[in-house]
């Protein structure tokens, strides 16, 4: 579900800007993900995998290298209350090669925590600081996915209240379950910000074809404001 945009967004090709914008980095954009004890070892292969398929699927490639300006993407994975471990930190993405560089590293990862609950408030908490190391973009987005509801530690209304994360949107990968109870936890709970939305996938099975679906709708070209005709 998209909610209500607070802002008037224009979706505009790359040749409607000033030079100085297509050169500006246009998105800071960091994927959060679920490594807590609800997901087993094949689950994380299937994570793994799939975010590495689905960034150089060619529809997320067409969305990283033909905007105004480039992507700066980060990646870390997350569970109990103090275990966020960064897997890819802040890369811009001008070429294929950066894109494939990146994609090797999560490939190589060892995951980092599998015995500890679901912290989702810390693990929204902790993207503040990682977005305060973040290159300087036009816009800033999270992208957190998991397969269930918080259950250790503060909950995600307390991060957004302590935590400087008013000018992020917060978009969500809310993973399992015929009924989409967690779908509905996540749109009521996590996602936040002009536009924010959740997409849902039925299992890990799916998290590759739910994850590209959601980078492509991330990556598309988005200015503040109207446009002069």
């Amino acid at each position: 579900m998209i909610r209500p945009a607070l802002t008037t967004l224009a979706v505009v090709a790359a040749t409607a800007l000033p030079a100085h914008a297509q050169e500006q980095c246009r998105l800071a954009l960091l994927l959060a993900m679920d490594v807590s004890a609800s997901v087993d070892e094949a689950e994380y292969a299937l994570q793994i995998n799939g975010l590495v398929s689905a960034l150089l699927s060619p529809e997320v490639q067409n969305g990283f290298f033909n905007g105004p300006g480039p992507v700066a993407l980060g990646i870390y994975e997350w569970s109990g209350r103090f275990q966020q471990d960064i897997l890819v930190d802040w890369t811009l993405i001008e070429t294929q090669e950066d894109l494939v560089g990146v994609t090797e590293q999560i490939a190589a990862a060892t995951r980092s925590h599998a015995d500890f609950p679901t912290a989702l408030g810390y693990a929204i908490g902790y993207a503040a600081e990682r977005f305060a190391e973040a290159p300087p973009c036009l816009f800033q987005t999270l992208d957190i996915s998991g397969d269930g509801q918080n259950n250790d530690g503060f909950p995600p209304a307390a991060a957004y209240e302590h935590f400087p994360l008013d000018n992020i949107t917060v978009n969500g990968l809310a993973i399992g379950g015929a009924s989409r109870e967690i779908e509905l936890y996540y749109e009521q709970e996590v996602i936040r910000g002009p536009g924010a939305f959740v997409e849902h996938a039925i299992n890990h099975e799916h998290f590759e074809e739910v994850m590209r679906r959601k980078l492509e709708r991330e990556l598309r070209v988005m200015i503040l404001g109207e446009l002069e005709p």
